[in-house]
């Protein structure tokens, strides 16, 4: 094994995974409004079959595949492993229970080279408007970089740095489709707290007022009826108390 400075070089680790990564001008390749406000969204192939939503997540601590995602993978309940702990985060103030976990190989592609590894995912039991997160597992396992401004995602291949942009209009269509998922959720969730404080409150405190029944033959001081139209007394109008019938 060859040292360098001391180090010993892991035989496992390819020497091209070392090759150095930088952001430039040149990779702002899109006019993109507010840079950085905008989520990463990326297209890699995820056992072989291509998603468009794909949320590229660095403050994320695991891969989460989406209930939404099973049928186009065709993934059977008896492929998916056991998965006792929670996770926090995508639900607005409530923890998670994920279906289970599987690990699946994922692949990013360009006309230059590829780049595959196998991702363990925890699969959410809830749809959202992804298709999956890739969090800090599957970025130290691609030794890739994000960067949020140029909403690009660059990593070391064997024919060089392998860079994939991402697509701005999926990406605003996501944010905003985000904000409606995440709005509709916390007004469920305030609901159901409004609920649950109702049934707290004793039950006389909840009756209502009954209105008091108007008498069918109150009428106004102001005003009379007469008849319209002799033989029908079914036709009347008000007048006023001091006005002639006639």
């Amino acid at each position: 094994m060859d040292s360098t400075d001391g180090l010993i070089a892991d035989p496992k680790i390819p020497p091209w995974s070392h090759r150095e990564i930088s952001f430039s001008r040149k990779d702002q390749w899109a006019a993109i409004p507010e840079p950085g406000c905008f989520p990463l969204i990326l297209d890699p192939c995820i056992n072989s079959i291509r998603f468009e939503r794909v949320l590229v997540d660095g403050g994320s601590s695991i891969d989460i595949l989406f209930r939404n995602s099973l049928p186009a993978l065709k993934i059977t309940p008896a492929q998916l492993k056991p998965y006792h702990a929670q996770f926090w985060g995508v639900l607005p103030g409530q923890s998670s229970v994920p279906l289970r976990q599987i690990t699946l190989p994922v692949q990013f592609v360009t006309l230059d080279h590829f780049r595959t590894e196998f991702v363990n995912f925890v699969v959410a039991d809830f749809d959202r408007t992804y298709h999956a997160i890739l969090g800090q597992p599957s970025l130290t396992k691609f030794m890739a970089v994000p960067h949020y401004s140029y909403l690009v995602l660059k990593m070391p291949t064997e024919k060089g740095v392998l860079t994939v942009r991402g697509n701005v209009y999926t990406t605003y269509t996501c944010k905003e489709e985000s904000f409606k998922i995440t709005e509709a959720i916390d007004l469920s969730i305030r609901m159901a707290e409004t609920v649950a404080q109702a049934k707290q409150i004793p039950p006389d405190q909840l009756r209502l007022p009954e209105q008091e029944t108007l008498r069918k033959n109150s009428k106004s001081k102001e005003h009379k009826e007469v008849q319209l139209v002799d033989g029908s007394p079914e036709k009347t109008a008000l007048i006023g108390a001091n006005l002639d019938p006639k």
